[in-house]
This record gives C-alpha cells, sequence and structure tokens, in this order.
C-alpha cells in the first residue's frame, strides 16, 4: 500500500494523463486544498503570457492554459512547502506541459517560465529556486545541467527604435553545465558541454565547453577543473 503522498500523486497524474479540462482543474485544485474556483471561472481564464504578442500568434491550448496555472498557483499552497511532493508534483506538470522533459527533472519554488511548450529538458535537469525562464525563442537544456538561485535566461530582445519590434533567438545549455547564483543569459547565447558560468555573470555570447566564465560581460576565465573526469563523473548529483 502506498503512501499518501504516493496515492495523492497518483490521483494527480491520472487527471494529467487523460488531458486536463477545466473539470480536471478543479478536481486537482480540490485535492491540493486549493481555492475553489467555478467552472465559469476556470473558462475565462486568461494568463499574463497570452497577452503578450507570440502569445497573440500562437495560442495557448485549454490544457496548456490549465498547466500552467497549476504550475504557478501550487508555489502559492501551503502543500508546496512540502518538498517530497513539490518536486513530483512539478515534475508531472513539466512531463505534460513542455516540449520535452527528460527522467529525474527536479524544480524548487519559485520556478517560472512564460511558455513552457518551448521549453525542452533532458534527464536529471536540477533548477534551484527563483529562477525565471523567457522561453520565447525556445530554451533547450541538456542532461545533468544545475540552475542554481535567482537565474535570469532570456529568449527576445527589443527595437530601439520601435518596443514592438521583437527579435526571438534561442538558448542552448548543454550536457553537464553549471550556472551559478543570479547570472543572466541572454538571447542566442549557447552554454557548452561542461561549462561553469559564475555567480551573477552577464552571459552575452557562446560559452566554450569545459571553461568557466565570470563577469559583466562574462569573460573566459580559465578551464573547468575536472581532475581528468567527464561526465557522470563529475557527480552532478543535487539532492538525495
Amino acid at each position: 500500500m502506498g503512501t499518501v503522498i504516493d496515492l495523492t500523486l497518483d490521483e494527480i497524474a491520472t487527471i494529467i494523463k487523460n488531458g486536463i479540462d477545466t473539470e480536471g482543474t478543479i478536481r486537482i485544485l480540490k485535492i491540493l486544498d486549493g481555492p475553489a474556483y467555478s467552472k465559469e471561472f476556470l473558462e475565462e481564464l486568461t494568463l499574463y503570457s497570452e497577452l503578450l504578442p507570440i502569445g497573440r500568434e500562437n495560442p495557448f491550448t485549454q490544457e496548456q492554459r490549465y498547466l500552467h496555472f497549476l504550475w504557478d498557483a501550487f508555489d502559492k499552497l501551503p502543500i508546496g512547502l512540502n518538498a517530497n511532493f513539490g518536486i513530483l508534483f512539478r515534475r508531472l506538470i513539466a512531463e505534460r506541459l513542455f516540449k520535452k522533459c527528460g527522467i529525474g527533472f527536479t524544480a524548487e519554488e519559485n520556478f517560472r517560465f512564460n511558455f513552457g511548450q518551448n521549453i525542452e529538458v533532458g534527464d536529471f535537469v536540477f533548477s534551484n529556486r527563483g529562477v525565471f525562464i523567457d522561453s520565447k525563442g525556445g530554451v533547450f537544456i541538456g542532461n545533468h545541467v544545475g540552475l542554481a538561485e535567482d537565474i535570469r535566461i532570456f529568449t527576445h530582445s527589443h527595437s530601439e527604435s520601435s518596443h514592438i519590434i521583437r527579435e526571438y533567438k534561442p538558448v542552448v545549455i548543454k550536457d553537464y553545465a553549471k550556472i551559478y547564483t543570479g547570472a543572466v543569459i541572454l538571447p542566442g547565447v549557447t552554454i557548452g558541454e561542461q561549462a561553469i558560468v559564475a555567480s551573477h555573470s552577464l552571459v552575452t555570447k557562446d560559452v566554450p565547453a569545459n571553461t568557466l566564465v565570470a563577469g559583466m560581460p562574462a569573460q573566459i576565465v580559465r578551464e573547468r577543473k575536472t581532475d581528468g573526469k567527464s561526465g557522470d563523473e563529475l557527480d552532478h548529483i543535487w539532492l538525495f
């Protein structure tokens, strides 16, 4: 017989797997001891991202809208403080909402994004608290990548002569890279395999594999100290 958490997650997983609709959203909120909303309220729900130009050009499906809503609402509920539940709940949402979500995905509190359907993550990706991903232009995160607290990733920019003119460029973070606290990654950047971005760096151009970059703007400081290790030997294990 499973634990209360296991049984609760199984019930939520079944609802999500069947394709979440208005009734399913109401059921999940009830399971989470969240606020009770009417069917009419949820059917009229509009997310901030839907008011953006790209949201108008690529409208959310009802399922995407509800998955985004549940993701953001979850962190505002007391149950979100239970790490054993929260990590697995977010993983269930990501597996359905993201364009791709590998196994072992872990996101802590206040992991925010505007278009989850434009995010691809590999296996055993970890995100600490307060990460924001502007995924309008697409974000691709490889296997065993670690994102520390309060990172910002941007995939779009505005023209100086007209704010309504926008340019979208994807961000790529390759396998076994580590991005440390407060770093900002700008549109079109690729972070190479096993590279490290130091805290509070502003990354404006590609980062070569196996290097450490730091500064504003970020510059190569040295090669990563691997002691001859690579891949799984680097022990990218975030939580136990």
